[in-house]
């Protein structure tokens, strides 16, 4: 995989099955039209960008560069299209894991997966993405579920003591109090997610209806119908609004996004 016109969209694994989806720069681009990062979250990626810019000056100073990030908080914040926002800013490949097609139920084959995939990334640049984190990197202090697992999480700490090179890993979980605490050390970038404040929620309203017909005002009076929503509510319910006034032949209206937000009944 690399920035070639490859069409090879997974990542093979031992017998033809799959552990990950490769999505190519150009498809990451894509998917993050309409990203709204909280601005200290924006700095962050600002900043990881530019150091990784001027890797050479980092090296000469005997400065490490950061080149994993941890990403925590509610579901629907934004977590998964950071990482495709990373990958189109770097112009590298995303390699989204399945978390069902690493986790076996030999434990031994789940850490002979972690490794295959951390291989990959250190001889491929690409941004290794691993959503559901904890699955792996659940503490071993408390995990009375399979004693083993701490040699997943072992092996874990093993590949991300020795991550290098031109990659980048990204883990993302809602469950960051579950996480090992020796895992949390081995990470230089963190990243805190919640639902979107009044500025947040306002931006990202306008671009999901910038390019649909609205009745005049919809957006500023429907913008506190969304207040407590994550990201991933907002565009479902806008959607079925959508829907909604193509099937009346009329523009948006603020009834119809009422009628959906009542229908999808998001939880708070």
């Amino acid at each position: 995989m690399s920035k070639n016109k490859n069409n090879n969209r997974t990542l093979p694994r031992a017998k033809g099955m799959d552990m990950a989806a490769v999505y190519l720069p150009h498809e990451c681009e894509r998917k993050v039209k309409r990203i709204v990062l909280h601005p200290t979250n924006r700095q962050i990626v600002d900043e990881f960008i530019v150091i990784l810019d001027k890797r050479d000056d980092f090296i000469a100073h005997d400065v490490p560069i950061p080149n994993k990030v941890v990403m925590f908080g509610p579901p629907g914040t934004g977590k998964t299209l950071t990482a495709f926002y990373l990958a189109h800013r770097l112009q590298l490949p995303l390699v989204l894991v399945r978390l069902d097609t690493i986790i076996h139920s030999h434990l031994g084959e789940t850490a002979s997966n972690i490794r295959k995939l951390f291989e990959f990334a250190r001889l491929t640049p690409c941004v290794l993405f691993l959503d559901e984190f904890d699955a792996v990197a659940r503490t071993r202090d408390n995990n009375d579920e399979v004693k083993e697992m701490s040699r997943v999480v072992n092996t874990l700490l093993q590949c991300l003591d020795e991550f290098e090179g031109d990659s980048v890993f990204v883990a993302a979980t809602n469950l960051e109090e579950e996480l090992d605490h020796a895992v949390w050390r081995r990470f230089d970038t963190r990243m805190t997610y919640a639902n979107p404040d009044d500025a947040s929620r306002n931006e990202y309203l306008r671009l999901l209806l910038q390019d649909f017909a609205c009745k005049e005002g919809t957006d500023l009076q429907a913008a506190s119908l969304f207040q407590g929503c994550s990201f991933a509510d907002m565009e479902q319910i806008v959607l079925k609004a959508k829907r909604k006034a193509i099937i009346a032949g009329t523009p948006l209206s603020l009834e119809q996004l009422q009628g959906s937000f009542l229908e999808y009944k998001p939880r708070s």
